[in-house]
């Protein structure tokens, strides 16, 4: 079961920061040193400050955003709220696939559980550095400074949507043209309401599979019961209709050896049909089958759709897996073409070795000329599928689903003191 609280936020005060859209930025997994700086350049206190931390002296930067959360907080930048609150939230978007929806959420805070049947669910494997990393940086600012993202059962939105009938405590458009609106709900009543919605629902972790199982390890390290035992979430129901899944597509860079090349070709020649598509028909988006991919190499530049050819073979690759697993093409992808042809194993593909990730196709089919040596188009997971690998008690290779918009970080933070 879940047990779903509204937190005693640490907010920006906005009549101290020129605009919440200059503090605010988008998770802190895909800010380069670039992007960094461009954000800092919009204010010195946006949020990656505290977030994505660098001592301006080369030092400890855990301490640095501990330090700088605290100065901060003295100076008014950040405020308190005495009472808490729910946060609901608003994301106005255009997809990957040009459509625009509307996706509705809360901003609370979470009880931390282990993982497990009716509690929560991950669905994709994690490694050890991020999560070593989002653990120094909890445990200096002892806070949680961005909400993981889940998704629940049911219908928490209808008790708190007609609050957000009235103007929003901010609002943000991002550089994707997101608007983001957040609106500040103090009724205890909608908090009840909340509370008692969501507590027999098991919650799937969509992205922040790090940072939650940071937060299982900073509770267990704290002992005892208290504010830390608790973790920031964005909730979204599994039947809200502006949630999507899109693709990750794959770079593969490490093609340079022949006998690499020949091992790809031969493995679709053993258990693929592939058929020629002009570069602009190849994204496999809303293709029907099982193990089906776009494919281009830097070489030949020429596109093919390629499908699996006998599904009969997966039960063999995958044994004691589910269904569902088994015939996710992303499993499909690593097993055939990753591990039996190329030789990666599963450390590999989780450390990047040889292989590189993008949202985006047009960006995906770029590569080829900066470096990518083939790519793989993948088509979007379904939610469906991803509830049931998670159910199975399995999780899937990395970026196997690309949940958009992003949650931007910094419009409240959790306290764990």
């Amino acid at each position: 079961m879940a047990d779903v609280r509204p937190l005693n936020a640490l907010h920006y005060n906005l009549d101290a920061v020129p605009s919440l859209g200059d503090v605010v930025a988008p998770p802190y997994d895909v800010i380069d040193a670039e992007r960094r700086a461009e954000l800092i350049g919009r204010s010195p206190f946006n949020v990656v400050e505290l977030d994505l931390p660098e001592a301006p002296d080369g030092g400890d930067p855990y301490g640095h955003a501990a330090q700088t959360l605290e100065e901060w907080t003295l100076q008014g930048i950040l405020a308190a709220d005495r009472e808490p609150a729910l946060w609901a939230l608003t994301q106005d978007y255009e997809g990957p696939d040009g459509t625009r929806r509307t996706r509705r959420g809360l901003l609370c805070r979470v009880r931390v559980t282990d993982y497990g049947p009716g509690l929560v669910r991950p669905h994709e494997r994690t490694q050890p550095g991020p999560k070593e990393d989002r653990l120094r940086l909890t445990e200096a600012t002892r806070h949680n400074l961005s909400p993981i993202f889940s998704l629940h059962p049911g219908d928490a939105w209808r008790h708190i949507e007609g609050f957000t009938r009235s103007e929003p405590w901010g609002e943000v458009t991002d550089d994707d043209g997101t608007v983001h609106r957040v609106w500040r709900i103090g009724d205890a009543d909608a908090h009840r309401a909340v509370t008692a919605e969501l507590a027999e629902a098991e919650l799937l972790i969509a992205d922040g599979h790090h940072r939650y199982e940071t937060a299982r390890t900073y509770a267990d390290a704290i002992g005892g019961d208290g504010p830390h035992r608790y973790t920031l979430m964005a909730l979204v129901s599994l039947e809200d209709p502006g949630l999507t899944v899109f693709g990750y597509h794959r770079l593969l860079t490490d093609l340079r050896d022949e006998g690499k090349r020949n091992a790809v070709r031969a493995a679709f020649e053993e258990h693929f049909e592939l058929e020629p598509v002009e570069l602009g028909d190849l994204d496999p988006a809303g293709e029907e089958g099982i193990g089906v991919f776009g494919y281009v190499d830097a070489h030949h530049r020429q596109g093919y759709r390629v499908r699996l050819r006998d599904a009969s073979i997966l039960a063999g690759r995958f044994p004691g897996m589910s269904e569902a697993y088994r015939t996710l093409d992303a499993a499909i992808l690593e097993k055939l073409i990753l591990n039996e042809a190329l030789g990666m194993t599963a450390e590999d593909v989780e450390a990047k070795r040889g292989i590189a990730y993008t949202a985006s196709a047009d960006e995906a089919l770029a590569s080829l000329d900066s470096g990518a040596h083939a790519v793989f188009l993948m088509r979007p997971t379904p939610v469906d599928q991803v509830r049931a690998v998670a159910a199975a008690g399995e999780t899937m290779p990395p970026k196997s689903t690309y949940f958009f918009p992003k949650l931007l970080t910094g419009f409240v933070f959790n306290p764990l003191s």
